[in-house]
């Protein structure tokens, strides 16, 4: 019943923290507020959870990593594909090796093989976290594409290399060769068991689907299931289970083109997948909070051992992590922006001040860093405490916290008077839609011409009198225009059109509620009329 109790008193610190910065007048990130109440339940209403680091990693990260990979644009991958490895694994090699060493060299008393594991745990980036911050912003698409797909890779690359640190520290053992033999199956093994998976599930799937029907609740709790049994399949193959979550993601958001799952799957799996993310990663903010105290003493201890008794280098410690975390982000991303304008790698690509310093701020830690740092063992293999962990736990929490507030307070000033997209983005984009304008055309036509089989009169009276109306109203709800995207004033007329449409679906929602209080009409019939008006609104 405890266990219970904390659940759910965590579920609800989620729901508070929701509510709370919405009604504030300042913006403050969320996963802020949600550390607050978490060090809040830990403190005032001595509430608090200890949970075994490896139930913490299969409980938060492959769902976490699975909708990211899911979720992420293709295309903007597929454009910007040198931008994000380099920043997905050069800088998370970089950052391993320069925040390893400075780390040993401030507290000798932390392990090599520690510090290297604090720095590669330290190196993801959280788009989720930033994407809180920067949602209402404008950050332009290019940038915020380059944020979305390095954090996607280096969760990845980031979690591999601390495996092999946590090893080399847990053994006392390290070597080179094999170090890189257990990074290529770790990681190789890792995204063909995920993908393998995935892909499997979607043929078993679409098999069943077309012999027996699609039920959506099934549908739903089968996309909830994927990640944790591609999870499962690398970690018996001694592979990443991680690295298997991001491929699973990957190859469901291609199966997912294939166009067999209905609207009322599509519909409710969303919106499950959004309340499961934005419970999950509440959560783990709400969790770092409630140890915060806890690990504050034992970082405390591990600072005396190193011979400084005032606990303040704690924070010295945090924030000169910090300053050498942006340093290298900052001189690896124009580094890379130089060699690719040399090498002319990304056409397009924004190379001035301001974008390399949204670049660098945009590099929030959030709760990849700390779901990974929480799994560190608690002793080693000959029986002993591991060397420095609370300390590792505490540096790992401070980052995300400082790089929280930076990006915070920092993005808003950098997006200031930018552009939310570049003229060539739009080109593309408006050329998409031309090419999805056309193929909707000729396959509503081919649909069409289908129907002589039936009847020839038929067919040519909807030729002529519905399909320009079917085909309007796919235009509507894709949102197709042959007129070009950046015409202010077509711009400024559809959204006028669409705010005096929700304006009559909430006029008629309320007049429908009304009925049904007054019982002209029953609850069940308002229901079901209600469900029809939110669907048109979802489609606007």
């Amino acid at each position: 019943m405890e266990s219970i109790h904390i659940a759910l008193t965590m579920l609800a610190a989620v729901l508070v923290s929701g509510i709370f910065v919405r009604i504030i007048p300042v913006p403050i990130p969320l996963p802020l507020v949600q550390i607050a109440l978490g060090m809040l339940i830990a403190g005032v209403f001595e509430q608090g959870v200890a949970l075994s680091p490896d139930v913490f990693f299969l409980l938060f990260l492959p769902p976490l990593l699975f909708l990211d990979g899911w979720r992420i644009p293709k295309d903007d991958l597929r454009r910007d594909w040198v931008g994000v490895t380099l920043l997905a694994f050069g800088l998370v090699l970089m950052t391993v090796i320069g925040v390893g060493y400075v780390m040993h060299w401030m507290v000798p008393a932390m392990p090599l093989a520690v510090a290297f594991a604090l720095a590669a745990i330290i190196s993801p980036t959280d788009a989720v976290a930033v994407g809180g911050i920067a949602r209402k912003l404008g950050i332009p698409n290019r940038i915020m594409g380059l944020i979305e797909g390095e954090a996607l890779f280096n969760d990845a690359s980031g979690l591999v290399a601390f495996r092999v640190a946590v090893v080399a520290a847990t053994t006392g053992t390290f070597a080179l060769s094999s170090a890189a033999g257990s990074f290529v199956w770790v990681s190789v093994v890792g995204l063909l068991s995920g993908a393998l998976v995935a892909y499997g599930v979607a043929l078993l799937s679409n098999y069943f689907t077309e012999r027996f029907g699609e039920e959506p609740g099934p549908a739903v709790l089968l996309s909830l299931l994927i990640p944790f049994a591609a999870y499962f399949v690398a970690e018996m193959l001694n592979a990443s289970g991680i690295l298997a979550a991001v491929a699973a993601g990957l190859v469901k958001s291609h199966s997912e083109l294939s166009g067999r799952v209905s609207a009322t799957t599509r519909v409710r799996r969303r919106a499950i997948w959004d309340m499961i993310q934005f419970a999950l990663n509440g959560i783990i903010f709400v969790l770092l909070g409630e140890q915060l105290p806890r690990i504050f003493e034992g970082a405390r201890t591990a600072v005396e051992q190193s011979g400084h008794q005032n606990p303040l280098w704690l924070a010295v410690y945090a924030v000169v992590i910090c300053v050498v975390l942006a340093a290298l982000r900052f001189g690896w991303i124009y580094a890379c922006l130089m060699l690719s304008r040399r090498l002319r790698l990304q056409s397009g690509s924004d190379h001035s001040l301001r974008a390399l310093l949204i670049l660098s701020v945009g590099g929030v830690r959030g709760a990849v860093t700390l779901a990974g740092v929480m799994t560190l063992p608690l002793l080693l293999e000959s029986g002993e405490p591991f060397p420095a962990r609370d300390l590792a736990i505490f540096l790992a929490s401070s980052v995300i916290i400082i790089s929280l507030v930076v990006a915070s307070v920092g993005l808003p000033l950098l997006v200031r008077g930018m552009p939310a997209a570049t003229v060539p983005y739009k080109s593309q984009r408006q050329a998409a839609q031309n090419a999805a304008h056309a193929a909707v055309r000729e396959s509503l036509n081919r649909e069409i011409n289908a129907l002589e089989r039936v009847s020839n009169a038929e067919a040519e009276r909807v030729r002529q009198d519905t399909a320009p109306r079917i085909l309007s109203a796919l235009e509507d709800a894709l949102q197709i225009s042959a007129a070009s995207d950046s015409d202010v004033q077509i711009h400024n007329e559809r959204l006028a059109e669409i705010r005096m449409h929700r304006a009559a679906l909430e006029a008629a929602r309320n007049a429908i509620a009304k009925l049904a209080v007054q019982r002209t009409i029953s609850d069940a019939l308002a229901r079901e009329m209600i469900e029809r008006l939110d669907a048109d609104e979802l489609r606007l």
